[in-house]
Order: structure tokens, then C-alpha cells, then sequence
């Protein structure tokens, strides 16, 4: 199975960033800020968890290079 190591950064990243704006704007907009809080547990444990193993994987890539 190839690896691709750019879009698992890029998912992270994306569950990093992207997600609270998400829940920050349907916060807003619907005024009810518990979908904001109960959000950050879960995008917190997603996002490090798949930013850890591909910066994990890019450095043992970089490594065998």
C-alpha cells in the first residue's frame, strides 16, 4: 500500500483548522455555543492524533532517504 503522506497532513490539518471554524460559525449563527465546546475534545484527539503519525511518517521517510 502506498503511503501518501501529503494528504494525511493535509486531513490533519484540515480537522486542526477547519473543523472549529466550522463549529464556530454554526455556533454563531444558531447562538448555541455547545457546538463549539463539545467539538474541541474530539478535533483535538482526531487532528494531533493524525498529525503526530504523518509527522512521524515524514520523519522516518526523510530518514531512509
Amino acid at each position: 500500500m502506498k503511503e501518501n503522506v501529503r494528504a494525511g497532513l493535509f486531513a490533519s490539518l484540515f480537522v486542526l483548522i477547519g473543523f472549529p471554524i466550522i463549529f464556530t460559525v454554526s455556533s454563531i449563527v444558531t447562538g448555541d455555543w455547545r457546538y463549539l465546546i463539545y467539538s474541541i475534545g474530539p478535533i483535538l484527539t482526531a487532528g494531533l492524533t493524525g498529525l503526530l503519525f504523518t509527522l512521524h511518517l515524514m520523519k522516518k521517510k526523510s530518514e531512509i532517504r
